[in-house]
């Protein structure tokens, strides 16, 4: 063999390592922020990215009761959903929306973006959203910015 053949590394699910981030939605617009979650549960951001595995991250999101939105998109953006009956169509507005489920805009947003199949569901099942400032997850983020370097410690605690 030559020196100069390189060899390409396949991700196992057996070498995943996942680390926790904080993202603190107050203010932000919510698709630019649910793109950057959307990356960080598919594990884009990672130089082990594997398409076919879940190699994603763990997400806590807080204060999605204060996510942004830009124009008119509070009063007029709406969410539909249907029961599959005649005459189920339901519809709701994005500020009634906020004010009754505030994670579910984020919870959608960031939906949307992952891929439509088991892996998009699976990894869908690392976000955590919470409509206020205060998250039962403080052990697990703790615990990864402390086995993490320096730079990943300022990811995994960026609030």
């Amino acid at each position: 063999m030559d020196a100069m053949t390189m060899k390409t590394h396949a991700t196992r699910a057996a070498e995943v390592e996942r680390t926790w981030h904080v993202i603190d939605v107050a203010d932000r617009p919510l698709g630019r922020v649910a793109t950057e979650i959307a990356t960080l549960l598919r594990g884009k951001h990672k130089p082990t990215f594997t398409p076919a595995l879940d190699v994603g991250d763990y997400v806590v999101v807080v204060n999605a009761a204060r996510v942004a939105v830009t124009g008119n998109k509070r009063e007029q953006k709406m969410y539909y959903r249907h029961s599959g009956y005649p005459g189920g169509l339901r519809q709701m507005a994005f500020k009634d929306l906020i004010e009754r489920y505030p994670e579910r805009a984020v919870e959608r947003a960031v939906r949307g973006m992952l891929p439509k199949n088991r892996i998009g569901a699976r990894q869908f099942t690392h976000l955590r959203v919470y409509a206020g400032p205060d998250h039962p997850h403080a052990g697990q983020v703790a615990r990864a910015a402390t086995s993490a370097g320096p730079a990943d410690a300022a990811d995994a605690t960026e609030e």
